[in-house]
């Protein structure tokens, strides 16, 4: 029927069943009564009355009489069936009545309720009106008891929360309270609504549960105290029947334990669960269930004896699986394997546990003592149950028969072992099957098969490496370590060894032990001296940097490079290593014309330190790769004071950290590391390595050039070698073999003619040793003059630019050659001095180029035709020198700027003539001129010159220009032609003292015509006719200065 209740609950199909019981006072309820399955809903009175005057005498009275009676028991929920028969009415007078029966009734009892009182006619008559009048009573009957159902269901509701409400007083009783909410609870189980009939279990598990934390933080019930006596049966959950009537006494009595209680509550979640078709939801609670009444007897530190729990949770874990293979078929079993391993993890968990408890794991057996506890381990249990004694795979019998001998325990502990490591890879969670594998591991070392062990050690192993879990790491390694050992894996146990010895998760005393096994290994007498155990480096020391001294790691053959490195050293007690050595990969480059010192030194770091990454070592570092840890804190508060319950942390991306990483890597450093052999090798020995850093020294002579490649670094103890396999980031040096050279450089910019300049010599000796008498000839030219002063001095310096010594230079002319005695310098060094040359300022000549070494290059030129009118005239001196280290002769080129740019003009002011010379200072330095002259070469008795310009010295600076002028005057007509030699004293204009006199500046130029003239073409001979110059430049040369007289009215010819 549909069912209706109030608070906009959705109306619900329920089935409803009602029994008909007789009539007595003592059934109806009574103050306090909280039996709802039993509690009378509907009271019916039920009369076949047909005559009015029996219904006055008696029936009246007895109906009184009754509604008295439900009045006096506050039972307001009743109904007055009438019974109409024909055959009793044909027996009456044919005098029809005023009113019927069914209408006295109606008058005397129903005013206000008439539907009270209904009429059955005729029930066991076969008619339509009989079956109408069935239809109505039913009907009637229906929505009276589900009305009074309702209403008493109510009501019952609220007791049980006003109940619920006083838990704070001092005289409640959980128990009196369950059974309240059980009865609750069977109701909804009869209407066959499972799901609210689950949900007042899971009420009281919560309350109960919320109950055992506050007195585990202080805040006991003293109701509590009835499930903190010791625990006496550890027989199991029992989930073979709907009700354990045998617990649900003990808990209505107030004796019932923690395990009889969570015991209990369980077994009626899980048939409701399975009437709900929910088997699955059974195993996952039953695993929560089991783990968390290990916790609460711990909490309410109940006295359980050794063993006991672990039989409990072992017959509980194969019950609920049982249980659940009743009502599944293995198609689905398999399929849903992921709930159901949980439960076949931990009762092989716990089987373990009993075995290791019973002695049954022990080299020699079960001694006595071990015999009295398995005793009365089985005496817990008590006697099989009924349900289960047919049954030939019932928990009690497995249990029972494991504990009985060593071979069944091994037996029942092996299959248990491998199907659950079955179920956990079938279903994809290594990292379980391998915890189960390192138990059975565990298992096997204990009974003498180190073999069998180090298969499951060595997978663990590798799972934990993989997914980055720190302490299983460490605490399997001990257990692989002990079982190489045994299996005398040697080198296998040395390497484990070491990792131990530098785990700073193990204590200092663990790190000790295993660093000393080491040690001791490394002191024996092996049979073959020869061999060599390789082991990685990682797990002993880490090389952090490296140090070159040069810094930039480039020396020449036969200097002394240094190398530095730091190692830091993972054992917890200094090691004497005996040699440490760093292996050298040497190669000839093809280009090794590149590999000179200059590029060398260009081209490679100048720092000199090279650190390096962090080993990725087999242990699990910092998870800097996973994401961060997402933390939040949690409260939860009382809905009613708000006060706080409990506190925590959640982290709220655990999805994210905790899955697994499916990786191939190798599940240790490989241990098969090459140790190279080669010729080149850097050598330290006798060296103690202190728990930290470590700073060893290696030095080597360079013999010969090319690049050495540092590849592999190994510490040696006896025939244990530690080997850094590959240095990375590759490390190298080189060595280089420099020829002789020399160089030679102005110290400015550019070199003046006409004035000393320094110029500086740099002799590069490379593997060349300079002797005393060594020295450079220089081939003499004309125009070029080489200086030399009594404070000249050589300075020796080492490859590395470190002043080294000096000398005086010693400078020898003769007509030819100039003589410069090197002082003795040994391979390897640079030896530097300057000297002063001297570019004589004579007047450009016209001609071709001489290509004669030793000469001077006589064609003035510009170094950029197109920007004549602001550049220098240039040119070049060629000198040959001769060194001691070569028979060929080394030929440079000096280029040297004239400082003076020269023009002249003819001016005309009437019939008088002028002529004017302009001198421009294109230099960046300041001049003083002095002496100016100007005669006409050859026969010039005919004209005179006559200037017009004081005498005193004239201070020109840079960019600006000095005008000199002359009034020619002649005897004859036509004048003659005028080839002029300009002439002028220039010195710079600091006041320092020069060491040499200067010769003047000249300039010579021709006039043929004092009426006609054109410019002569620069860069060309000049024509006949024209003025033979040097290019001249038209136009304003900057800030103009005119010597002496400028005349008014002058013009020029151009």
């Amino acid at each position: 029927m549909e069912w209706r209740r109030s608070y906009g609950r959705a109306p619900k199909m329920i089935h409803l069943e009602s029994n008909f019981v007789q009539f007595k006072e003592e059934l109806l309820p009574k103050e306090g009564n909280k039996a709802l399955l039993t509690f009378p809903f509907l009271h019916i009175y039920w009369t076949e009355c047909c005559d009015t005057e029996v219904y006055k005498a008696a029936v009246k009275d007895d109906l009184t009489k009754w509604q008295n009676v439900l009045k006096a028991h506050s039972s307001l929920d009743w109904l007055v069936v009438v019974v109409e028969n024909d055959a009793k009415r044909k027996n009456k007078t044919n005098i029809l009545p005023r009113t019927s029966i069914v209408d006295k009734i109606r008058s005397d009892f129903c005013n206000k309720q008439s539907d009270r009182c209904v009429v059955l006619s005729d029930p066991l008559k076969d008619s339509s009106r009989t079956q109408e009048s069935w239809n109505a009573f039913l009907t009637k009957l229906r929505t009276l008891l589900l009305m009074s159902f309702t209403k008493n269901l109510g009501k019952f509701e609220d007791d049980m929360r006003t109940l619920r409400e006083k838990r704070t007083e001092p005289g409640w009783s959980f128990c009196e309270y369950f059974m309240v909410q059980e009865e609750l609870a069977f109701v909804f189980e009869m209407l066959q609504q499972f799901e609210d009939a689950l949900v007042q279990y899971d009420e009281l598990d919560a309350l109960f549960s919320q109950y055992v934390v506050n007195f585990g933080a202080g805040d006991g019930a003293n109701w509590l105290t009835f499930f903190c006596q010791p625990v006496k049966s550890w027989n199991g959950l029992i989930l073979r029947k709907p009700i354990d009537m045998e617990k649900r006494e003990l808990i209505q009595r107030q004796e019932a334990t923690l395990l009889d209680l969570r015991s209990y509550l369980f077994s009626r979640q899980c048939t409701l669960l399975l009437f709900l078709q929910r088997p699955w939801e059974v195993a996952q609670r039953a695993l929560e269930l089991l783990h968390s009444c290990v916790q609460e007897l711990e909490l309410l530190d109940v006295s359980v004896p050794p063993g006991a729990l672990d039989c409990w949770v072992f017959l509980s874990c194969l019950e609920v699986l049982q249980r659940i293979e009743g009502c599944c078929d293995r198609a689905q079993i398999d399929s849903n394997i992921a709930h159901t391993v949980g439960l076949w993890s931990y009762a092989t968990e716990k089987l373990k546990s009993l075995g290791y408890l019973c002695g049954l794991v022990s080299e020699k057996g079960p001694n006595s003592e071990d015999l009295n506890r398995t005793v009365d381990l089985l005496a817990g249990l008590g006697a099989e149950r009924p349900e289960t004694a047919n049954t030939a795979q019932s928990p009690y019998k497995k249990l029972k028969e494991a504990l009985s001998s060593v071979e069944a325990f091994e037996k029942h502990y092996l299959d248990l072992s491998h199907a659950t490591i079955e179920m956990y890879t079938s279903i994809g969670r290594i990292r379980s099957a391998k915890f189960v594998g390192k138990d059975l591991a565990e298992f096997y070392m204990r009974k003498k098969s180190p073999q069998k062990a180090e298969v499951y050690l060595q997978g663990a192993l590798k799972n934990y490496l993989a997914e980055g879990w720190a302490l299983p790491v460490t605490h399997t390694r001990k257990q692989l370590a002990e079982c190489q050992k045994r299996l005398g894996q040697i080198e296998n146990y040395l390497q484990t060894s070491s990792l131990l010895a530098s785990d700073c998760h193990l204590t200092e005393e663990e790190r000790e032990s295993f660093c000393r096994e080491i040690l001791s290994f490394a002191s024996r007498q092996t049979d073959s001296p020869g061999h060599k155990i390789v082991l990685p480096l990682h797990s002993f020391a880490h090389l952090r940097d490296l140090r070159f001294t040069p810094p930039n790691a480039v020396v020449h053959v036969g200097g002394v490079l240094s190398v530095e490195i730091t190692v830091c050293s993972q054992m917890p007690v200094p090691v004497q290593v005996e040699q440490i050595a760093i292996h050298v990969h040497f190669s000839i480059e093809k280009n090794n014309y590149r590999k000179t010192a200059e590029w060398l030194t260009k081209h490679r770091a100048a720092g000199g330190l090279v650190s390096f990454p962090a080993e990725a070592a087999p242990c699990p570092a910092p998870q800097s790769s996973l994401p961060a840890l997402e933390l939040c804190e949690m409260f939860e508060r009382s809905p009613s004071d708000n006060s706080l319950n409990t506190t925590g942390i959640i982290c709220k991306n655990v999805h994210m950290l905790l899955r697994r990483q499916e990786s191939g890597a190798a599940l240790e450093a490989s241990t098969g590391v090459a140790l190279e052999d080669g010729a080149h090798v850097l050598k330290c020995t006798s060296v103690t390595l202190e728990p930290g850093a470590n700073t060893i020294t290696f030095q080597t002579q360079a013999k010969e050039p090319g690049t050495y490649t540092l590849r592999q670094l190994c510490a040696s103890l006896g025939p244990v070698c530690f080997v850094l396999p590959h240095i990375h980031p590759p490390v190298q040096y080189d060595v280089y073999s420099q020829e002789p050279q020399l160089r030679v450089e102005p110290l400015a910019d550019s070199l003046l003619a006409g004035i000393p300049q320094k110029v500086k010599f740099t002799v590069t000796t490379g593997h060349y040793t300079v002797k005393n008498g060594d020295s450079l000839q220089l081939s003499n030219i004309e125009a070029m003059l080489i200086l030399c002063h009594a404070e000249n001095r050589a300075v020796i310096y080492s490859n590395t630019r470190e002043k080294a010594s000096d000398a005086a230079l010693r400078v020898q002319s003769s007509d030819k050659v100039t003589s410069i005695s090197l002082p003795a310098a040994p391979a390897y060094h640079l030896i530097e001095f300057e000297l002063d040359v001297l570019s004589l300022p004579s007047a450009p000549a016209a001609g071709g180029e001489s290509a004669v070494l030793g000469t001077t290059e006589p064609h003035w030129k510009h170094r950029d035709t197109q920007k004549a009118s602001h550049s220098m005239a240039t040119t070049d001196h060629r000198v040959s020198i001769d060194c001691p280290w070569s028979i060929y002769s080394t030929v440079i080129a000096l280029t040297f700027s004239m400082p003076f740019r020269t023009t002249h003009s003819l001016l005309s002011a009437g019939t008088r003539k002028y002529v004017q010379v302009c001198v421009q200072n294109l230099s960046e330095l300041d001049f003083q001129l002095s002496d100016s002259n100007l005669v006409a070469a050859g026969d010039s008795s005919d004209l005179r010159l006559v200037p017009l310009h004081t005498d005193s010295q004239q201070h020109v600076r840079s960019e600006q220009a000095v005008f000199f002028v002359w009034e020619l005057k002649w005897t004859r007509e036509p004048p003659p032609p005028l080839h002029g030699q300009f002439s002028v004293g220039f010195s710079p204009a600091s006041e320092q003292r020069l060491p040499v006199s200067l010769k003047p500046y000249t300039y010579e130029f021709q006039v043929d015509s004092f009426f006609y003239s054109e410019a002569a073409d620069p860069g060309k001979r000049p024509v006949l006719g024209g003025a033979e110059a040097s290019p001249a430049v038209f136009g304003a040369p900057g800030p103009r200065q005119v010597a002496g007289l400028r005349p008014a009215l002058l013009c020029a010819l151009h």
